[in-house]
């Protein structure tokens, strides 16, 4: 019942993708995912290209399905500044290795990913891109992807201004390649929903970060199955451009100081690492930064990323029976 052209493109079970989460979506999740049947995706910001490779190459140990690499593409104008051409340098480093390991999958988190088409396309690889308008959908799309995420307003990490309940049905009905729905989908309503709109997919985050494959610190799990659809927030003080994170203290000090705020990627490189990894590794939820999306609402426990992939499948599936025979007739009673 779930089987859409999105399984058929990648050769995958169930049309699932998890993100490719900065730090947090490393080889463990990334393999757990695809040997459950979706698609494991490999997060490079805040990596170093050496640590990028070496993630590759134990993915592959784990598994022997299909999966991805996420990379920030964002287009950056030529400058002298040593950290801007430090930026551009480790882009360019995550996308020859992705080339050289033939990652099946490369997904541009942020920016067109029109230069490496050609080639990835070469060696029998897909590329796709995360996009939060349909201009940027169209544009890619002109640059030759092969799918394009749709991610809306409700997604974690980097995220645009438009719905995803308005979102998708646009991109959908304005390029004339799959469109993979993101942003708000924690659970196999979600991903039902994502199909209804016209998507042959759903590209999920947050419900991955609660994981116990995920690499980030328990405290950072235990913040988003803490808080509700209120306790995040769009804030451009950790990179430059807007993002929505957990609300602490760091994005509450930073909402006073929005005219400080560098533009991409000096303002990621001005912050540090450390501030990133903060809540990831040392479990400082005050000032680490914590991605997550407004569907953190919907995610109540920490679970194995594969409980996640049957859960999503089992209660996608279940939804669309319940459309299928007409909604009303059978609401839908939270199994908790």
């Amino acid at each position: 019942m779930l089987h859409t052209a999105l399984c058929s493109m990648l050769g995958i079970r169930y049309p699932i993708m998890q993100a490719g989460m900065g730090w947090v979506a490393r080889s463990d999740l990334v393999a757990a995912v695809s040997n459950a049947g979706g698609l494991g995706v490999l997060g490079t910001n805040q990596l170093t290209p050496d640590e990028v490779r070496a993630e590759i190459r134990r993915v592959k140990q784990l598994t022997s399905q299909p999966f991805g690499i996420d990379i920030l593409m964002a287009q950056v104008a030529p400058s002298a500044d040593e950290r801007v051409q430090r930026y551009t340098n480790t882009v360019q480093a995550f996308i020859d290795m992705s080339l050289e390991e033939r990652v099946p999958v490369i997904v541009s988190g942020l920016g067109d990913p029109a230069p490496i088409v050609p080639e990835a396309h070469r060696r029998g690889l897909l590329v796709m891109s995360v996009v939060g308008t349909v201009r940027a959908a169209q544009k890619v799309v002109a640059s030759g992807v092969d799918a394009v995420i749709a991610q809306g307003h409700e997604a974690g990490g980097h995220t645009g201004k438009i719905t995803t309940m308005v979102l998708v049905p646009r991109v959908v009905d304005s390029v004339r390649v799959p469109v993979i729905a993101a942003g708000g989908i924690a659970d196999g309503r979600g991903v039902a929903a994502a199909l209804m709109l016209g998507a042959v997919g759903a590209w999920i985050g947050t419900r991955f970060v609660a994981t116990k494959e995920a690499y980030s610190h328990p405290a950072y799990k235990e913040r988003i199955v803490a808080i509700s659809e209120e306790g995040t927030v769009v804030t451009r003080a950790f990179t430059g451009k807007t993002a929505r994170v957990i609300r602490n203290r760091f994005t509450d000090e930073w909402a006073q100081r929005e005219g400080e705020i560098l533009p991409y990627p000096l303002q990621q490189e001005a912050v540090g690492r450390e501030v990133f990894v903060a809540a990831r590794v040392h479990g400082n939820t005050d000032i680490g930064h914590m991605a997550a999306g407004q569907g953190a609402g919907l995610i109540t426990e920490v679970k194995s990323a594969a409980e996640v992939v049957e859960e999503l499948a089992r209660e996608a599936e279940e939804a669309l029976r319940r459309a299928a025979r007409g909604y009303l007739a059978e609401p839908h009673v939270p199994a908790r």
